[in-house]
């Protein structure tokens, strides 16, 4: 039997990067984007939540604050499976059976 989280224990990570590194340090999004080589918009929006995180954004955050980048990319991870498993009643599809 498989355990059902509900998608309450999700956290987008970028929103969880904002509260938890970004506000408490008082870092500017401008001043952060240049330290770690993005786009001030780039970081913009995975910090509201509107861009997922990359890998290669996980490894500039892991090595500009000691976060494990393998966490963060399974915040991720997590974050759109609850999304997907959000709407799973629209995907439509059946199990594949194999013709004997």
């Amino acid at each position: 039997m498989a355990i059902k989280l509900s998608s309450a224990f999700s956290v987008h990570p970028g929103i969880w990067l904002r509260d938890e590194v970004v506000e408490p340090n008082k870092l500017k999004v401008v001043d952060l984007a240049r330290h770690i080589g993005i786009s001030r918009q780039a970081l913009s929006s995975l910090l509201n939540g509107k861009a997922g995180l990359t890998a290669d954004m996980a490894i500039r955050f892991e090595k500009a604050f000691g976060l494990k980048a393998d966490t963060l990319c399974r915040m991720q991870a997590s974050y759109a499976m609850a999304n997907a498993r959000a709407h799973e009643s629209d995907i439509k599809v059946t199990r594949f059976l194999e013709a004997a």
